[in-house]
């Protein structure tokens, strides 16, 4: 496994093997990685001759500078886990090899960028916009693999491909929880032992909704789960929305849409630590 910082040292070893005819597969990541993380580049390595894997904390993502400051970054510990999966090439670049100007690109794709996370974190998908499209352009994978625990950026990056006109798969890979149901996620590295111990509640509750909703609206499901969550010491919800799983607008009634997905993110302990979740009801 080779690690780069510099753009043009990859492309010119991606050149090569592109010339001999060479399938790339891309997981594009922001360091700290998981089991979640390693079954993105395992199922890239299965599907593809070579793997990269982007480790990159990107700044124009974070609409708040204490969270970026705090993001968990181990890029040894990375690696070693990136070569255990199988991955070639660990692209690790510094915001001034991604960033050489100031990247002053708007990327809007309503509703699926002004929704939930959109609403909530101004600036937060132009950034993702903005640091995946860099990514592609570098690197020029046929795949790139997402986790679904980020739903609704899966939604706004195959808005992306689209609007860009890229021949790229965005293949979409499931979530992988501890025993316990807890999303794995990067965040949970900066959860004290007592947070780690209740965050689970969020899971176990959006899967108990799941019965619930059989019977019950959507209304009454969604203040269900919001109760629920914020029932327990240290969880606060910030927003729970039931929608269509494609367009992410909001659904008013159980048959107004084949495929519904109920989205959460909760607030963890007193620092707090922002965590997301979602479950499919249909």
């Amino acid at each position: 496994m080779k690690v780069f910082q510099s753009i043009v040292e990859l492309q010119n070893e991606l050149f090569d093997a592109r010339k001999q005819g060479k399938t790339i597969g891309l997981v594009p990541t922001m360091g700290a990685l998981h089991d979640g993380h390693a079954s993105l580049v395992k199922r890239s390595v299965k599907d593809n001759d070579l793997t990269v894997v982007s480790v990159f904390v990107n700044p124009t993502q974070f609409n708040d500078k204490n969270d970026l400051q705090s993001y968990p970054r181990d890029l040894d510990s990375d690696c070693k886990l990136l070569d255990s999966c199988g991955a070639d090439y660990v692209f690790a670049p510094s915001v001034e090899e991604m960033y050489p100007q100031p990247d002053k690109r708007h990327f809007e794709f309503p509703p699926v960028t002004t929704v939930m996370e959109g609403a909530h974190r101004p600036g937060h998908f132009n950034g993702v916009c903005q640091v995946v499209s860099r990514l592609f352009y570098i690197v020029r994978p046929q795949k790139a693999y997402f986790g679904e625990k980020d739903w609704q950026q899966i939604a706004v990056v195959k808005a992306l491909v689209k609007y860009l006109s890229l021949n790229i798969d965005i293949v979409e890979c499931p979530i992988i929880r501890d025993k316990d149901g807890l999303a794995m996620s990067s965040r949970n590295a900066l959860l004290s032992a007592d947070e780690r111990a209740i965050a689970p509640e969020i899971y176990k509750t959006l899967a108990e909704s799941v019965k619930f909703a059989q019977s019950h609206s959507i209304q009454e499901t969604h203040d269900m789960v919001v109760s629920r969550i914020n029932s327990t010491d240290g969880l606060d919800v910030e927003y729970f929305s039931i929608v269509d799983g494609d367009t992410l607008l909001d659904v008013n009634s159980w048959d107004e849409s084949q495929h519904i997905v109920g989205c959460v993110t909760v607030f963890c302990g007193k620092r707090p630590v922002r965590l997301i979740d979602h479950i499919k009801y249909k």
